[in-house]
């Protein structure tokens, strides 16, 4: 039963964090960029927003976006992190599918508990890899961000990033620590009935009296 809770919360953790890593490829709120206070960058259009596709400019009666569609021209760190983080994306269905299927309520044709458990640690090491993609990403960007521009803040799509992130790590920690038993491995107390549907009637391990008992 434990080993069971633990797989469904690594998994449930691995899951909400696959959702927040594709919020942030998908959104372009990752940093924010001025060169002074706030009130003054809107009033001279001069704040803008940054990430991975497009680059848009924030003013009182104007939101332009521009498409960072040259791909030979983008700064490294943009490119690296957009790699980076569609790997992160893509790794995610197969480590979800690898888990769902090592769930021990899912049966499949000559399945067993050793091959459930080696799906669930190959989907923890993706879960893990794919969370090692995101914190690169998001740590490298607004590094690169700020060299380039003055950096004022960080936006919605980078704090999704590095929560999703977190939890992908944590899920995939989690199923890797999963150690259940096989439940086909009979105990001590059921060593009679198992001894029985091999065709034998004598217990696999005979109480102490029982010596005893037969003397008398």
């Amino acid at each position: 039963m434990a080993h069971m809770c633990r797989l469904v919360t690594g998994s449930a953790a691995s899951c909400a964090g696959w959702v927040g890593v594709i919020v942030a490829t998908a959104t372009n709120d990752w940093v924010r960029t001025c060169e002074y206070a706030l009130a003054t960058c809107i009033r001279m259009d001069e704040l803008g927003t940054r990430g991975l596709w497009t680059e848009c400019t924030i003013s009182p009666a104007l939101y332009h976006c521009q498409a960072l569609s040259q791909m030979l021209s983008l700064p490294a760190y943009v490119q690296t992190s957009r790699a980076l983080m569609i790997c992160a994306c893509l790794l995610g269905l197969p480590g979800m599918l690898l888990v769902l299927m090592s769930m021990p309520c899912v049966r499949l044709q000559n399945d067993n508990f050793a091959v459930k458990q080696q799906r669930a640690r190959v989907g923890g090491v993706l879960f893990i890899l794919m969370a090692l993609c995101g914190i690169i990403s998001t740590v490298w960007f607004p590094i690169g961000s700020h060299q380039e521009e003055h950096l004022m803040s960080f936006g919605f799509s980078l704090y999704a990033g590095w929560v999703g992130s977190g939890l992908c790590l944590l899920g995939g920690v989690t199923i890797l620590c999963c150690q259940g038993t096989d439940p086909g491995i009979p105990g001590r107390d059921n060593s009679f009935y198992y001894s029985r549907q091999r065709g034998t009637a004598t217990p696999l391990d005979p109480p102490a009296n029982h010596a005893k008992s037969a003397r008398v």
